[in-house]
């Protein structure tokens, strides 16, 4: 016997869960793609789209997921031989690096670890060690989706201008943008992007670049362009089919444009508002837990370093994956693996998990996730101390 029957929750850092009138505005036959509906409705996503990024810059959009994007904002930007510097808080800022260098790129990797910020000290100092300006752009992601780390982009911004480097800041924003704040022109970002399945709450298959004229410019010379990837007849098409370098994604587009009424609905400031309730009620739920064994913890001491889209967690080998297992088979909830903790054959990397709280999410998901976990806690006999339930519930009820 099973208690998992009815509607599923996948509670896993994306693809995030997708709302039912995205789901119904897909649900459509394919339309003419050379006039009529489709041409008119993209049209209109590229407002909601800079709105959504805080920026007046350009939007390129991709038929992609976001290793794709990886290699856009490299072909774009990029020769081969260039420098850049990466700062890696998790799995992905280091994967992002190792795309990189398979295309020729020279990274210089500033790994930060997987719990914290960069030593903002030192890396002010490595800029302006660079006296010949080498360096073309400094690269990181927002939030490091394995590791749960939210780095602190107006501060990187702060040691890029008292270094007085010319480098270009380019972000990672696919776990984040909708989820946590973000505002690329105030903050001084040259290029960011993000794909369609987290905070967007659309299926994945779409992703964007948001880039200013500086970045534009300095990529004049790039020569890892190639047709495809190339962002400028995209940002500035001329001709509908540019828009995605062919076939336009019909049914993407549909259930984006969806996504983005709902998200201009409910108003941005109330999303990020959403967004950090949700996460403190996950973080107070763990921080309770873990009074009661010193093996749970949250992987990111600092709140102010912690994301407010998704939260990694360590529960102690092999408790991460039993847990994992049980409240899937038993409730219907699916938690995140963990990533990036330990090396895979490592049996430590078994005691780590994920909970997403990205997207189109609410109160009784998030804290009926964590009631699922309290009760594979109990029914597997981990140690935990008492008091989750009610920590979490006060976050929410205080909001």
């Amino acid at each position: 016997m099973t208690l998992a029957q009815g509607r599923p929750y996948a509670a896993i850092p994306g693809p995030s869960v997708l709302p039912d009138r995205v789901l119904r505005a897909m649900q459509r036959p394919a339309p003419n793609i050379y006039e009529g509906e489709i041409v008119e409705l993209s049209a209109t996503l590229w407002p909601d789209l800079r709105a959504l990024a805080g920026t007046k810059g350009h939007v390129a959009a991709y038929v992609c997921n976001g290793h794709g994007l990886w290699e856009a904002t490299t072909a774009n930007l990029f020769s081969r031989g260039d420098a850049v510097l990466v700062l890696a808080s998790g799995r992905f800022g280091l994967a992002w690096a190792g795309h990189l260098r398979a295309m020729g790129v020279a990274v210089q990797l500033m790994d930060c670890g997987i719990s914290s910020n960069p030593d903002w000290a030192a890396l002010e100092q490595r800029l302006r060690d660079d006296r010949a300006r080498t360096i073309r752009a400094v690269l990181t992601t927002h939030v490091d989706t394995a590791s749960s780390v939210k780095t602190d982009i107006p501060r990187l911004r702060q040691a890029l201008d008292a270094a007085g480097h010319p480098a270009l800041l380019g972000v990672d924003c696919i776990a984040s943008m909708g989820c946590d704040v973000f505002r690329m022109d105030d903050w001084g970002v040259d290029f960011a992007f993000a794909a369609s399945q987290k905070g967007l709450m659309t299926p994945a298959g779409m992703g964007f670049v948001w880039f200013n004229a500086r970045a534009e410019a300095a990529g004049q010379q790039a020569d890892l362009r190639t047709p495809y990837w190339a962002w400028g007849p995209r940002a500035h098409a001329t001709e509908f089919w540019q828009l995605w370098h062919g076939t336009v994604p019909t049914h993407h587009v549909y259930a984006l444009r969806e996504a983005l009424d709902m998200i201009g609905e409910e108003g941005l400031p109330a999303i990020w508002r959403r967004h950090a309730i949700l996460a403190r009620s996950v973080w107070a739920a763990f921080e309770a837990w873990g009074a009661g064994n010193p093996r749970i913890r949250l992987n990111v001491p600092d709140p102010g370093h912690r994301a407010h889209a998704v939260t990694a967690a360590r529960i102690g080998a092999p408790d991460g994956a039993r847990l994992r297992a049980w409240v899937e088979a038993e409730t219907g909830v699916t938690l995140g693996v963990g990533l990036g903790m330990e090396s895979p054959e490592d049996p430590q990397a078994s005691g780590f998990l994920r909970v997403a709280h990205m997207g189109h999410v609410n109160a009784h998901m998030t804290l009926g996730a964590l009631a699922a976990m309290q009760a594979g806690l109990e029914a597997l006999g981990i140690p935990h101390g008492p008091g989750a339930m009610a920590a979490a519930t006060r976050v929410v009820a205080q909001a």
